[in-house]
């Protein structure tokens, strides 16, 4: 499961809801109390008193830590009491340090809240835009069958440009598209959705693969330059690195082209074969740098039973506390038995177990199996 925010767990103060590691810092404002007030003349512990507030902060809101601010300096005023000497100067410095250090640690408090807030509400406004532009995939096409996962970086406000899309042709197949757009925040997220809109308006009608790639590149290209001029410096460029996949209904196999993206994962009854590609094109909107425009389809077996696993570098390039990358081809190799709604279950619990809940970039994953109706056997894996 992933971590919970520290915002869920920090409780601000309600009479009779404070939360357990209050213990804390009220035993140690009893201690210091104690044990200054038994202790010779000369020993002051007085000043400790300020670690209570300090302590507090790590946990707590604003209420609760003036709360316990306000404890400590009644700890000092009691010390200075019992022990005869409330009225000096040395008790009274003491006792407004520790109200300035109280009043800053409250406002520490509140400033942090309040960001925390924000951030909470830019990042809802960006978990609901995923949702919108992240359409749920068809549980069903033909003989396949679908599902898919968006997993959003923990450490980032901003929305990346994983994305995934799929459409049937006229052809009785289905089409699917996984990529990755350049980038983070709302220009990756308006180049995702050109491209999943262009991808849904054009797929069905493309006769070919190569042309629907030629249609896509051109689409982002057109985007990026439509609106300059001559004289205007150039425009940030965009790009995304994808894959385009067809995937016939009574054929055994997996039409596809590689776009600069990590090669789809074939789980074939406990064992994985990367389906690399011989011919790896430019991203998608860097096509014109390749000159001739062409793009090369190739074929691999996809047989009844089989899984097709796609993703984005976000799941790959997942690093744990020692650096080391999420091993997928590996704990695929565990997966081959399982449906697709169980395989991004798995995926999705080991990759969160692996980075201890916080990934450092979005992930975006796609399981697509083959029913045992689907086809007909007798293509080996391989380029076609």
């Amino acid at each position: 499961m992933p971590l919970r925010p520290l915002t869920d767990v920090r409780l601000a103060w309600q009479p009779g809801h404070a939360p357990a590691a209050v213990v804390i810092p009220l035993g140690l404002i009893v201690a210091v109390c104690v044990v200054d007030i038994l202790a010779p003349p000369h020993i002051h512990l007085g000043p400790l008193l300020v670690a209570a507030p300090a302590l507090t902060v790590a946990f707590a809101g604003a209420r609760l830590t003036a709360l316990v601010g306000a404890l400590a300096v009644a700890g000092q005023v009691v010390i200075g009491s019992v022990r005869g000497v409330l009225t000096t100067a040395n008790i009274q410095a003491q006792i407004a340090a520790l109200v300035f250090v109280s009043a800053l640690l409250v406002v520490f408090c509140l400033v942090r809240d309040r960001r925390e807030r924000e951030l909470h509400r830019v990042k809802s406004v960006a978990e609901a835009a995923q949702h919108v532009l992240l359409q749920p995939l068809p549980r069903r096409s033909g003989p396949l069958r679908i599902a898919c996962l968006y997993l959003p970086a923990e450490t980032e406000a901003e929305m990346g440009g994983d994305l995934y899309s799929a459409a049937r042709t006229v052809e009785h197949s289905t089409r699917l598209l996984i990529g990755d757009v350049r980038g983070k925040g709302l220009p990756a997220i308006s180049h995702a959705a050109l491209l999943m809109g262009a991808f849904r308006a054009a797929s069905h009608r493309q006769a070919t693969l190569p042309r629907l790639a030629i249609h896509l590149d051109g689409a982002v290209r057109w985007d990026t330059v439509q609106w300059r001029t001559g004289g205007e410096p150039e425009v940030e460029e965009y790009f995304a690195t994808a894959i385009l996949l067809d995937l016939p209904d009574h054929e055994p196999v997996v039409h596809l082209i590689s776009c600069g993206h990590p090669p789809p994962l074939l789980l074939r009854r406990h064992r994985v074969i990367a389906l690399e590609t011989q011919a790896i094109h430019l991203p998608v909107g860097l096509g014109e740098l390749a000159g001739d425009g062409e793009y090369e389809v190739e074929t691999f077996a996809f047989e009844a039973g089989d899984t097709l696993l796609l993703y984005t570098d976000g799941v790959i390039e997942a690093r744990d506390a020692d650096g080391v990358f999420f091993p997928l081809a590996e704990r695929a190799a565990a997966w081959g038995g399982a449906g697709p709604d169980e395989l991004v279950q798995r995926l999705r619990e080991e990759l969160l177990a692996h980075v201890h809940g916080r990934l450092g970039d979005d992930a975006a994953v796609v399981a697509v199996h083959r029913g045992e109706d689907g086809g007909v056997a007798g293509v080996s894996p391989g380029a076609g």
